[in-house]
């Protein structure tokens, strides 16, 4: 057997939230290799090649909405959701620990970060520059190099970068929060060195996709399933199918397992419905 450890890839750089939330899921002592990637198209594409077991993409913000790359590479990934975590993203202030507040030109983060502190910003520091950068880990690598740079991060980078905080949780939302989907190539997969698994637990939540004819009543006939059977939605978005213009997908979260009696007979009555349906995965519901 092979002493190589097994991975998780998320969007890097290390000190990103993607980052605290793979420690989160599977523990900061796990065993498994964490594979910092560029983007989140790659964090699939790490997956499906077999260079990493598990996949950890954000997929939506309690501020700043849908994550679209990650719908969109759900819509033509292989992969099967296995799991969730939902991590409070707090916001800091950041600088080098021998600069001073007053020395600072420029404030840099990635563009959601910005969009969650835009009030803060415009009340504190109206007059100074703001510059989107890749991810938060970039920006505070960027201020570690440079005393006339405050970065927007959260405590992650600050420890990997030495950054002092010289503001927390500037997020203008308190509640404001992230939800992660972990990704495999299989359904059964184990997610976590306790052993939990994608089986059914009695407090699940399953993912689809479903496409619908471009007609009047679409999205009617696609919801009245589930009230129907009395499954209780927990997410509905939509996005444009990339294959037929005008055309559109619906993701849709919902509560409970496919192996339940009330999710087949959901699956029974879309199938006569729809022109097409994804099942994501079932996996166990995280708490918010």
């Amino acid at each position: 057997m092979s002493d190589t450890p097994e991975r998780v890839a998320f969007l890097g750089p290390p000190g990103t939230f993607s980052h605290a939330a793979v420690d989160r899921f599977f523990g900061p002592g796990n065993a498994l290799e964490r594979l910092s990637v560029a983007n989140i198209d790659d964090v699939f594409l790490e997956v499906e090649a077999t260079n990493a077991r598990y996949g950890v993409v954000p997929v939506e913000n309690s501020t700043e909405g849908a994550v679209n790359s990650t719908q969109d590479c759900l819509i033509d990934t292989s992969l099967t959701i296995v799991g969730e975590i939902y991590l409070p993203i707090e916001h800091n202030l950041l600088l080098k620990e021998s600069a001073r507040l007053s020395d600072v030109r420029r404030i840099v983060s990635h563009k959601q970060s910005l969009g969650q502190c835009r009030i803060w910003l415009r009340v504190h520091y109206p007059e100074i520059e703001l510059h989107e950068v890749s991810s938060n880990a970039e920006a505070a690598r960027l201020a570690s190099e440079d005393a006339t740079t405050a970065a927007i991060a959260g405590e992650t980078a600050a420890a990997h970068f030495d950054l002092q905080v010289i503001f927390a949780r500037i997020q203008d939302r308190k509640n404001n929060t992230t939800r992660f989907l972990v990704l495999a190539r299989d359904q059964a997969a184990l997610v976590a060195s306790d052993q939990r698994h994608a089986l059914a637990t009695g407090r699940d939540k399953t993912s689809i996709l479903v496409y619908t004819e471009n007609k009047p009543g679409a999205l009617f006939r696609v919801l009245e399933p589930f009230d129907t059977c009395q499954v209780s939605l927990t997410r509905i978005e939509t996005r444009p199918a990339r294959d037929d213009m005008w055309s559109y997908v619906f993701f849709i979260d919902f509560e409970g397992h496919v192996e339940d009696d009330a999710v087949k007979n959901v699956f029974r009555q879309l199938s006569g419905r729809a022109v097409k349906i994804k099942n994501l995965g079932s996996y166990p519901r995280a708490r918010a």
